[in-house]
């Protein structure tokens, strides 16, 4: 499977992080054969966190982080120390590189403790290898440290998951080893068949896409999720057509068969509700996606809030994606919009998108997301996961407008599982 097989958002995130100067970007730079990340001997050069796509034998596909040194310092250094941070929520390997000269530090251990805790597969490397003295005896006694370093033995940490390399960015040795250490943890990551659709059809099934277009939508382009679901539909073989809402009646009978099931953006679900047939599936790009990313059972179960809020309720909307607002836009003017008309309320509103995400969600009365196609699984389900422990509710764009129109049982009658938690 090559770099152009399969979407950023679907590729391994490997994740580097440690304190300043411990050669994080040195060890990026040559894993990945590339000056990715700007390297020199200042304390505190790699200032953001740095993302590449790209293939890495023997893992493939995958996406390479270079973040911030977590021990920066000052103002900024801790804005810096924030993005590392956030980094952690992308990543599906985490690769620790500490100074062998210095040994592990606090701030390693609390890494370690972080990744531990978040149940993130870790490879610890003591980079700076070739700056030892007497490496070899060292290395057979088990005692990779100079003398008063606090640096443990060849297994330092003994969580379980955490792979310990020796290596020297300078002189390549032991590059190769740590390639291999990620290759076999990606390999030991359960491979599961992740549909968006076609598990949900049978051979000769017909589907039709309604896919508005709208003052938001890029000139001559289609978004993504709509993109994802038309080539899963063609690699399968399935027939399908594609229509704008108000084309809708006549698409269907034009067909000499009746569809299966008809896929619509979420942002026309009430008058596409009423258009379809009741006997052909009903349900939206958003909850597939949602499906698709992990979280959808909390998101509809999270449905139930939204007849509950309450005039000065604090509502975080959020997107995964960034794009210039239209005077239309979904999340900042049509959400806000069906929610007050529902609800006969008057939230306030935060606003969140690309890769931020509040941490703190105390104040926060409900969480309102969208499909999440530009997030990774493991991204969607952090954000999932900071809404459940901080008891908030949490709820799709798509499962939203459908609660909102008094059609969300309809929207998941292809997904009966997920339609009994709401029965």
């Amino acid at each position: 499977m090559g770099l152009n097989d399969v979407l950023s958002a679907d590729r391994v995130h490997i994740g580097f992080f440690g304190m300043r100067n411990a050669g994080k970007s040195s060890v990026v730079n040559a894993v990945t054969g590339q000056d990715l990340s700007v390297v020199s001997p200042i304390a505190g050069t790699t200032t953001d966190s740095v993302k590449k796509a790209m293939e890495l034998l023997p893992i493939g596909p995958v996406v390479i982080i270079d973040t911030p040194g977590l021990d920066d310092e000052g103002e900024l250094g801790l804005l810096r120390v924030e993005a590392a941070k956030k980094a952690m929520a992308q990543i599906n390997l985490a690769v620790l590189v500490a100074d062998a000269t210095a040994g592990l530090r606090e701030g390693d251990r609390e890494l370690l403790k972080d990744f531990e805790e978040k149940k993130i597969p870790c490879v610890l490397v003591y980079n700076k290898k070739d700056l030892l003295e007497n490496t070899d005896s060292l290395l057979s006694s088990g005692n990779m440290h100079k003398e008063g370093s606090d640096v443990p033995d060849k297994e330092p940490v003994a969580s379980p998951g955490v792979k310990t390399v020796y290596t020297s960015a300078l002189t390549g040795e032991g590059i190769h080893e740590l390639k291999e250490a990620l290759g076999d943890f990606a390999r030991a990551v359960p491979k599961k068949e992740n549909y968006l659709v076609v598990d949900l059809l049978n051979p000769g099934d017909v589907v039709i896409l309604v896919t508005p277009i709208d003052e938001s939508a890029p000139k001559g382009r289609m978004i993504l999720p709509q993109q994802q679901v038309m080539r899963e539909l063609l690699d399968y073989h399935y027939f399908f057509m594609t229509c704008q809402e108000t084309e809708l009646k006549d698409a269907i009978a034009k067909l000499s068969v009746k569809p299966k099931m008809v896929i619509t953006d979420s942002q026309v679900f009430e008058k596409v509700a009423k258009d379809t047939p009741d006997d052909v599936l009903l349900t939206s790009f958003s909850i597939l996606m949602s499906r698709y990313k992990g979280g959808l059972k909390a998101q509809i179960l999270g449905a139930k809030k939204l007849s509950e809020i309450k005039d000065g309720d604090k509502i975080l909307i959020s997107e995964g994606c960034t794009h210039h607002r239209q005077c239309k836009d979904i999340g900042t003017v049509k959400m806000p919009g069906w929610i007050e008309e529902y609800t006969k309320a008057k939230p306030v509103y935060e606003f969140t998108s690309g890769g931020d995400f509040s941490e703190d969600l105390s104040d926060v009365a409900l969480v309102v997301h969208c499909g999440g196609c530009m997030l990774n699984e493991a991204q969607m389900k952090s954000r999932v996961l900071a809404a459940k422990e901080a008891g908030v509710p949490m709820v799709n764009y798509g499962i939203a407008i459908a609660a909102m129109h008094g059609i969300l049982k309809r929207s998941l009658e292809a997904l009966p599982e997920m339609r009994a938690l709401i029965e």
